[in-house]
């Protein structure tokens, strides 16, 4: 906030000459941060203080309701020159994210080439790999010397995204091989292409799914990633750092899953509050009529909890603990997924470890609530205590099996296993849990 004040009040005492100078100082992220702050005013004042590469980046950094807003501030001379100088891959997402109108106004500010371009990753889903790449790439042949393509490199490199890699294609522009700019470098001139570039290439198809490509590419640490068609044609690549971009974009997704709602990662205070609604109510409304099967379960119990009011005293440290208890194994289990440290060739072994941890887990849980319940108001008797530790004993381990197997069994039929965390979870522990605690104290007290 100190530094949203010190701007203000730079641009009301200082020049354009100083004023630029503090502003072309301070990070992107830092204008980031306080972007949603700024007056209309400040924003295009500020804008018009940095360069073009620097509004570039600030442009495609911004939410599509932020680029909308200045976009419609400059004038189309200015728009039309920024729009030149943005990447392909970050020019077609900002098309395909502002309005019709917007949209409309930015097309016609294109050059044929930028249209071409951008008809061309147009033809791909958003989700897809190929909607991701980009089409400037470093390209050459195998039967060229070292020499030959360092040149081809220097030409070419302020064309292109990034230089680290050089992609080598043969005349149908198949994909060969590559070889990194350091490999280039160190290599003799007279050297052909073919005698050290890396002929196993790890690529992906153009209809590979955006998640899956994001993978690859941080799980073998590259910097891009080469996308083909089925021909094994080079298409383009998707750089490092659009793939942070899917990154955070699936994982919000799965926290809004884990949260039982649905709907677009966009941005809170730009969502409409009918969204907000349409994101939350649909998972509210089956959780409710999942939870009224309680209802029914207590209504089956009703003479159990009639001889022995204690149990019911209970019943929000059994549900509680087992619905803890069922989240904590399916969050491990999720994450596992996400992160392929576990798979479903695992199941048993997963399974196994899964029943020793909820059984020593469960008789420890079982003692302390025996003592406490023992020890402490409203000192029940010690057979009514047993009868409450054994049945949170079970309620934990059934508890933490049902989380440990549902999102592996879920992930094995190709549905998003996040759904089976936070509140679904917890209501299917809660009526397992009611069902075992009542069934085991039943047996225990004779009731």
């Amino acid at each position: 906030m100190n530094t949203l004040n010190n701007i203000r009040e730079y641009i009301t005492l200082l020049d354009d000459a100083n004023l630029k100078s503090y502003i072309r100082n301070l990070p992107l992220t830092t204008l980031l941060e306080f972007w949603d702050d700024l007056s209309s005013e400040e924003e295009l004042k500020i804008f018009s203080l940095l360069n073009t590469e620097e509004k570039v980046d600030l442009i495609a950094s911004l939410s599509p309701g932020q680029q909308e807003k200045l976009i419609r501030q400059i004038s189309d001379e200015h728009v039309k020159v920024l729009l030149e100088q943005m990447e392909p891959d970050d020019l077609t997402d900002f098309i395909q994210s502002v309005s019709p109108e917007a949209r409309n106004s930015v097309w016609n500010n294109l050059s044929e080439e930028a249209k071409k371009e951008t008809r061309f990753l147009l033809r791909y889903d958003e989700d897809d790999a190929a909607g991701l790449m980009t089409p400037n790439y470093l390209a050459i042949r195998s039967n060229i010397t070292v020499a030959s393509a360092i040149s081809f490199v220097r030409q070419h490199a302020s064309e292109v995204e990034t230089v680290y890699n050089i992609y080598i294609i043969d005349q149908l522009k198949r994909l060969i091989g590559v070889i990194s700019l350091r490999e280039l470098l160190v290599s003799p001139d007279t050297v052909l292409i073919e005698d050290v570039m890396e002929k196993n290439v790890i690529s992906v198809l153009e209809n590979t799914d955006q998640e899956e490509a994001a993978k690859i590419l941080e799980t073998y640490d590259f910097l891009a990633l080469p996308v083909t068609d089925s021909y094994h044609r080079l298409l383009g690549i998707i750089t490092f750092d659009d793939v942070m971009d899917v990154i955070r974009e699936e994982q919000t997704e799965d926290i809004y899953k884990m949260g039982a709602m649905d709907g677009s990662t966009d941005r809170y205070l730009e969502s409409s509050i009918w969204n907000l609604i349409k994101k939350r109510i649909p998972w509210l409304t089956i959780l409710l009529i999942a939870a009224t099967f309680t209802t029914n379960v207590l209504s089956a119990f009703e003479g159990l909890m009639a001889s022995s009011i204690v149990l019911t005293l209970f019943i929000p440290t059994i549900i509680g603990t087992g619905g803890n208890s069922g989240t904590q194994s399916s969050t491990l289990m999720i994450r596992g997924l996400a992160t392929r440290q576990i798979h479903y060739h695992d199941f048993w072994r997963i399974i196994g470890k899964e029943f020793l941890i909820a059984s020593i887990i469960g008789l420890s849980m079982g003692v302390l609530i025996i003592l406490r319940s023992v020890l402490l108001p409203p000192f029940v008797t010690i057979e009514e205590a047993a009868a409450v530790g054994i049945a949170l004993c079970f309620v934990i381990i059934v508890a933490t099996l049902v989380g440990a197997t549902a999102p592996l069994m879920i992930h094995r039929l190709g549905f998003d296993p996040t759904v089976m965390a936070g509140p679904l979870m917890a209501t299917i522990i809660d009526l397992s849990g009611l069902t075992i605690y009542f069934l085991s104290a039943k047996l225990i007290l004779g009731l």
